[in-house]
């Protein structure tokens, strides 16, 4: 099954410290709004415009369970992510082989 395309990119969407708080906080089960809203210093209309752009990244799928609303980790977009930062993993691996170098010469 498609889904469809994302409204707003994985990288919008975590830009948001309370959004990364959110991914966590569903990691591990699905949530309805009120016991999410419950965990943050913030309106539940704000805990739900922030859950709106988490799922038009497609970063957490919702369900209805009668009169409330469900809400999960989507992992699987993050990939995006995992692809940019490794690019970048590089950098950080030649910068700590500089480190070292540096460290072990100066010991001499």
């Amino acid at each position: 099954m498609a889904h469809p395309a994302a409204k707003h990119d994985v990288f919008h969407a975590i830009a948001d410290p309370t959004r990364r708080s959110m991914l966590i906080l569903l990691a591990d089960r699905e949530m309805a709004i009120a016991e999410i809203a419950g965990r943050f210093p913030i309106t539940r209309t704000a805990v739900n415009k922030h859950l709106h752009v988490l799922s038009d990244a497609g970063l957490v799928r919702s369900r209805r369970v009668g009169r409330e609303t469900r809400y999960r980790l989507r992992p699987d977009p993050l990939v995006e992510l995992k692809r940019w930062l490794a690019f970048f993993e590089q950098y950080w691996d030649e910068k700590m082989a500089n480190l070292k170098h540096f460290v072990e010469t100066v010991d001499e």
